[in-house]
């Protein structure tokens, strides 16, 4: 294979998946400089370096009601990939996340023999097992990011390897404001961080039930000062209005932007479900998790999904560590554990202790940084470019990272 000719096309919908895809054309750029990369994605992709044939992620979108308006407009976009795989061909179609499209893209590439790569695939261990015979016959070879993942792919035939969570290259890279830190770590109490959630419906649903468990918790215990970690300014603006005149003497504080700050300096969290829980045992925070879903969601996912978890390190521990309660229709008794769960943090530095022990275990084992150089190495290496042609800075970084 001649390495100057190396094209090699991503598509990436979401935004975090645009970052990510981002931050893997770095590294295979950085491996192979003479490679040309060209596709679907959005600002991020296109400013790491690589010709955009449509912005997709303009198109993204959650849940099939919100797919509906937009299905023409998907298969158009498919159809621009179709164009560009006959009359460009590239060496290799890298997929990253958002599944419903990308298969649509792998199909395509299939069509003209082209190698199709999965970067942080769906999660058909979780719901979506019927799909693996749709990976099978599209997708020739899965680079995940969940320890766990591999020997379940493994076990049905897919050639797979793990190579990491990305998120933990952001933990590790992120430069964190000091005066800050400094500012909000003297504080003679326990700080409790709380992460209501990054989208709109999340925090409309998830914030009300934890302001319950921060009243409580500041009855119980006046002293504890909580943090709230907003990712807009909407979300902050909302959250503060549903404070009332009963809660003047609550010692919270709000913020948006800071949320890897807040979670540096704060002795435990109460968080919403996400990737974010990733950060949480990065950074060893102890935390208590949350989550709310309607009844009639409840009921369809039950029936197609295959977890007993919905927080990642807990996931990938095989155990619960940090506590977690989902709330189904009603939040009551989700509301009266999550309390519990945070009282015992609270009170018990012990507790504290052990906790951020089991998850810097957990982070030392699974939280080490280079995915993206994992997965464009392997990228590379099936593609046939030899070891040889990489620089030895980078051999150097990878064999740290492996």
């Amino acid at each position: 294979m001649d390495v100057n000719k190396t094209k090699i096309f991503i598509s990436a919908g979401e935004p975090s998946g645009d970052l990510h895809a981002a931050k893997l054309l770095s590294s295979l750029a950085q491996l192979a400089p003479d490679t040309s990369f060209r596709g679907f994605g959005g600002s991020e992709l296109n400013d790491a370096g690589c010709q955009l044939d449509f912005e997709l992620t303009k198109l993204a979108v959650m849940g099939f009601v919100e797919v509906l308006p937009k299905l023409r407009e998907f298969f158009r976009v498919a159809d621009i990939a179709s164009d560009v795989f006959a009359n460009d061909r590239p060496d290799a179609v890298v997929l990253v996340d958002f599944p419903g499209f990308n298969w649509h893209i792998a199909k395509r590439a299939k069509k003209y023999d082209i190698p199709v790569f999965y970067y942080l695939p769906p999660q058909l261990w979780a719901w979506g097992a019927w799909r693996l015979k749709k990976m099978r016959a599209t997708v020739d070879h899965v680079m995940c990011h969940l320890p766990f993942e591999q020997q379940w792919y493994e076990q049905r035939g897919i050639d797979v390897d793990y190579v990491g969570h990305p998120f933990f290259d952001d933990v590790a890279n992120r430069q964190l404001d000091t005066r800050f830190t400094r500012k909000w770590s003297a504080f003679d109490g326990v700080q409790v961080a709380v992460l209501p959630g990054s989208r709109t419906r999340e925090v409309t649903s998830i914030w009300p039930m934890q302001l319950a468990v921060i009243r409580e918790i500041a009855r119980r215990h006046p002293k504890t000062r909580f943090l709230v970690a907003c990712l807009r300014d909407r979300h902050c603006l909302w959250c503060r209005q549903q404070l009332t005149s009963l809660d003047s003497e609550l010692n919270i504080e709000f913020f948006v932007g800071r949320t890897s700050e807040i979670i540096d300096v704060a002795d435990c969290s109460l968080m919403k479900s996400g990737s974010v829980s990733l950060e949480m045992m990065a950074r060893g925070t102890p935390s208590v998790v949350v989550y709310h879903v309607g009844r009639i969601f409840y009921l369809i996912s039950r029936s197609l999904t295959d977890v007993t978890s919905m927080t990642l390190p807990n996931m990938i521990a095989g155990k619960v560590i940090m506590p977690e309660f989902l709330a189904v229709g009603s939040c009551g008794k989700t509301i009266e554990r999550s309390i519990a769960a945070l009282d015992r943090l609270v009170s018990d530095k012990d507790e504290r202790d052990r906790q951020r022990h089991e998850l810097n275990t957990l982070s030392r084992n699974f939280a080490s940084p280079g995915a993206s150089q994992r997965a464009a190495r392997t990228i590379l290496s099936h593609l046939g470019l030899s070891r040889e042609t990489i620089p030895l800075t980078y051999r150097a970084a990878w064999s740290r990272a492996a």
